[in-house]
């Protein structure tokens, strides 16, 4: 059977409080059952103290005082209050039964040599039952006392106290569960309400929040908790749209380009060389649509998490020296000068590959933005195991900092730029260095150039 939330609550509670309930009414029934008995054991021990300083021997024989105390109107009458009195010798033999006892007897206990008490019943009438040893002066065993009083009040107590129990057990547990079911309706209103708002939140309402209950509890830490969450899946939608018109545009652009070169070839006949100078321009266009696809799905693994990484310690004066012939043509293209400052121990903990990728983004693109005749230094300090890529670029204007390493952002706000490059590469080197643990900051000021500093995780 599947119940809601609030029946649950309901439910466990009213199994709970069934619990300490019960327990209570076994307590109460117990304290008044054993008091019971202890009264009806104490007026017994009363009449035998009574009865034993009645008693004389001679012998071994019992030689039995009539007291006033035996003619008592309690030992007549068998109806309000008996007591029953039976005395028997050492065989079994009766020596004295009061007159309330008639025709019957209570059985003899052979050789008991300790005092004991229990229930029995006499002409249908339920009585509690005191069996005491007879010792004589010497100590000798000389018979055996039983000593009966009506226990029909305290069963009748006990027996009114068991249906009572019995029957409010369950009007209490039904009482207790409408009452823990309403409790509980109330307390769930609010779930009621997040459930209500949530289920009417999709892409085109993305920017709804949940209401926030009136009391700082757990519902109300839930809707905070689930009013973040939509916050960074609004952040996301609004980022993939992003993304999406950006590569759209960075796309459309190389097929433009290509579509109007065709277009024109198409036209008319041409002499072989513009043949030549246009179907290397297609070639240059389908290579940049090539590296933008690249870098897309560079990102989309990485973002995935389908990249794996093996951090060990890794030499990075040989790292660079084994890039530096890649770099050196557009270095010298430009007139740019590269200083390495690495000394030969610098081995931090990184996965080489990665950080061969990181490399060649962050000098690739100083090299693009560093003016002819500049310079661009990438150095170590061993005591902060930072790695450092500074030019003595253009720097880069405050107001595009916080956006520089979202994916297609280009710090000259100009799409038309001559400065070739997708606005990947930044976003793929902080990517990189998240998963590697290493902290990625950029310093820039416009006229000052721009450093990029890696810190690597210490080992």
């Amino acid at each position: 059977m599947k119940l809601t939330f609030q029946n649950r609550i309901a439910l466990f509670n009213t199994l709970a409080a069934a619990a300490a309930t019960l327990l209570v009414f076994l307590i109460v029934y117990a304290v008044v059952f054993f008091t019971a008995y202890h009264h009806l054991n104490q007026d017994i021990l009363q009449e035998k103290e009574e009865i034993f300083s009645n008693l004389l021997w001679k012998g071994d024989s019992i030689v039995i005082n009539q007291m006033p105390e035996w003619e008592e109107q309690e030992h007549q009458q068998v109806e309000v209050n008996p007591t029953f009195i039976q005395i028997t010798d050492s065989q079994g033999n009766l020596r004295f039964r009061s007159a309330n006892l008639q025709e019957d007897f209570f059985l003899f206990i052979p050789d008991m040599e300790r005092s004991s008490f229990l229930n029995s019943r006499l002409n249908g009438q339920r009585i509690r039952l005191g069996y005491f040893p007879i010792f004589n002066s010497s100590g000798t065993n000389t018979g055996q006392l039983a000593l009966g009083v009506s226990m029909e009040e305290s069963a009748v107590v006990l027996n009114n106290l068991r249906i009572t129990l019995l029957l409010a057990f369950p009007l209490l547990l039904l009482v207790l569960y409408l009452a823990t079911s309403f409790a509980a309706s109330k307390g769930i209103a609010p779930v009621h309400q997040i459930i209500e708002t949530a289920s009417g939140i999709d892409d085109a309402n993305a920017h709804t929040r949940l209401p926030m209950p009136e009391h700082k509890d757990e519902i109300h830490q839930l809707a905070a908790t689930i009013n973040a969450l939509l916050n960074r899946i609004e952040s996301r939608i609004k980022r993939e749209k992003q993304f999406t018109a950006d590569a759209s545009h960075e796309l459309r652009t190389p097929l433009a380009a290509i579509r109007g070169t065709l277009e024109v070839l198409a036209r008319r006949q041409r002499e072989p060389a513009h043949y030549e100078e246009k179907i290397t321009e297609v070639i240059r266009e389908v290579d940049r649509m090539n590296q933008i696809l690249n870098q897309l799905l560079q990102l989309s693994r990485l973002e995935a998490g389908n990249t794996g990484f093996v951090q060990e310690p890794l030499n990075l004066k040989s790292l660079a020296d084994e890039l530096l012939p890649q770099w050196q043509a557009a270095l010298d293209r430009k007139r740019v000068s590269l200083q390495v400052d690495i000394p030969p121990d610098a081995e931090p903990l990184a996965d080489r590959s990665s950080l061969s990728l990181m490399l060649d983004n962050l000098v690739g693109n100083a090299i693009k933005y560093c003016p002819s005749g500049g310079k661009i230094n990438i150095s170590w300090r061993q005591a902060g195991h930072t790695l450092t890529v500074a030019d003595d670029g253009p720097g880069i204007a405050a107001e595009h900092l916080p956006h520089l390493f979202e994916r297609f952002y280009r710090a000259d706000a100009s799409r038309t730029s001559q400065i070739p490059g997708t606005g990947l590469g930044l976003s793929i080197v902080k990517k990189l260095a998240e998963l590697q643990g290493i902290s990625l900051e950029l310093n820039s000021r416009e006229e000052e150039g721009t450093t990029f500093i890696l810190r690597f995780p210490p080992f």
